[in-house]
């Protein structure tokens, strides 16, 4: 049974230290769209949330990157293609010959939240004890056994994952709107009122699945 555990690591102990310090309100996404070779580690990554050229500047100048590229821009975000340094490219393989398949891959001020997926329980346990003796400090957020339909693995039931798959292949979340609450009910023989608290509700889910929420946020 496959295993999928959020964890964290300190940018000091990853990549980007240096730029994520001199930016610290940007986030940094790993395209998710990228295949990962055994040449290229994360080649694409978006950012949000700060200052471009600030950030531009500082991933230049960063000790784990060798070159960074500005190739899209897209409204209030930049995809970066990036070359890191060796010492980075054998941290991720090190990560991969011990089992862990990295799914997701998300920084902020001086953290990176890693979803990395297992194939086996004992696996779990053999990563954490090889990154401890190395001197890592990897931070277990939550472990799952995604063993449902994939919408399950978030905590979406099976009627928010129709309504959100639904809201974004008719244009709900397009700028402008395409498609009205009503029109998607009736795509889904559903009130309105019902797509509407089922749309909420999932991006609510997922939210809180991939954001870092505190504690007392309701």
């Amino acid at each position: 049974m496959s295993v999928v555990g959020d964890f964290s690591i300190p940018a000091e102990a990853f990549a980007l230290e240096s730029a994520l310090s001199a930016v610290p309100e940007m986030t940094v996404e790993a395209d998710r769209l990228a295949s990962h070779s055994p040449e290229e580690v994360f080649p694409f990554l978006w950012t949000r949330g700060g200052d471009f050229d600030r950030f531009h500047r500082a991933l230049e100048d960063d000790p784990t990157v060798e070159t960074a590229d500005a190739v899209e821009h897209a409204d209030d975000e930049v995809l970066y293609r990036l070359e890191w340094t060796d010492d980075f490219h054998d941290l991720v393989h090190e990560m991969i010959d011990h089992h862990a398949a990295i799914v997701e891959a998300v920084a902020q001020d001086d953290r990176w939240n890693l979803r990395l997926r297992f194939a086996e329980e004992g696996d779990v346990s053999s990563f954490q004890s090889h990154f401890e003796e190395e001197g890592y400090s990897l931070e277990v957020n939550h472990l799952s056994h995604p063993t449902e339909p994939r919408q399950r693995e978030f905590g979406l039931t099976a009627e928010q994952h129709e309504a959100l798959v639904a809201a974004v292949r008719e244009g709900y979340f397009a700028i402008p709107r395409t498609a009205s609450a009503e029109e998607i009910g009736e795509t889904l023989g559903i009130s309105a009122n019902a797509v509407s608290q089922r749309i909420r509700r999932g991006s609510g889910v997922l939210i809180r699945s991939a954001l870092r929420i505190p504690d007392d946020v309701e």
